[in-house]
């Protein structure tokens, strides 16, 4: 029998904080691949003492094309199946396990993983975070990510299977990166959006920002969070409230650039 092997697709830039927690749960891996565009702190270092095959790009086309990008790289190792995970991104002793028994008898060509946000500390359990199935393991040549800026998904066609075990995603660890994450979310979202033609306006900003909060804090339930529920709720409303400000204001640009006639 030939050993079925596992690639594991890591994207980085100033993961430092939680890589090596990440690396260590996926140890089990054949192949670990990240992918890093240009950090600055000791992320680098922190892959290569684990072991990790790293490879840089110098530019940055967006979360869907960079996750391609470390898909690529495994398909050339040839690696017979994936798992993509982020930096923040923790495999449980139980994941772990439920992948290698995946593995060894595969009953899908997808898998879908039950992954458990924290914000700031505190683990969220409504506010739409969670239940959060998303389909992370694939057999080669199954799948692919969207070509989205940001909020890239997984693209397949046979249907994903489900496996016992906990993705913990460490994704807010402070409000310093609760706010570079909405500035960057939001600033992604209006370009994607102003690339597909759409428009932005203050009226629609507001309204949109408003009905996030209602959304999450009443509809999925966010202030069975306690705190932190009302805090998502806060930050999802103002993060699309800036994505249309932000796409209001490509869209004026975009009126008052010159047609290039003299």
């Amino acid at each position: 029998m030939t050993h079925t092997t596992l690639g594991v697709a890591i994207i980085t830039k100033n993961a430092a904080a939680r890589l090596a927690q990440c690396l260590d749960s996926v140890a089990f891996a054949d192949t670990v691949v990240v992918l890093d565009s240009g950090s600055t702190d000791a992320t680098l270092d922190i892959a290569r003492a684990h072991g990790a095959r790293v490879l840089e790009t110098p530019d940055w086309p967006g979360f869907g094309p960079q996750k391609n990008r470390a898909l690529d790289a495994l398909d050339a190792l040839g690696m017979d199946w994936v798992l993509s995970i982020d930096a923040d991104e923790v495999v449980s002793p139980e994941l772990a396990a439920s992948i290698r028994a995946a593995l060894a008898a595969p009953a899908a060509d997808v898998y879908a993983v039950d992954r458990l946000s924290s914000f700031c500390g505190a683990w969220i359990h409504h506010s739409g975070w969670y239940p959060d199935w998303i389909p992370r393991l694939f057999k080669r040549g199954t799948a692919r990510f969207s070509d989205d800026l940001v909020h890239e998904r997984l693209v397949f066609e046979a249907n994903a299977q489900r496996i016992t075990g906990k993705l913990l995603h460490y994704s807010y660890e402070d409000f310093d990166a609760v706010l570079r994450k909405l500035d960057a979310y939001s600033s992604a979202g209006a370009r994607q959006r102003a690339a597909s033609g759409k428009r932005g306006s203050f009226g629609k900003a507001v309204a949109r920002g408003a009905w996030a909060f209602v959304r999450t804090y009443v509809l999925r339930a966010g202030f069975l969070d306690g705190r932190a529920g009302f805090q998502i709720a806060v930050f999802n409303a103002e993060t699309v409230y800036y994505r249309f400000l932000k796409l209001a204001r490509l869209t004026e640009a975009g009126s008052r650039a010159p047609d290039g006639h003299g």
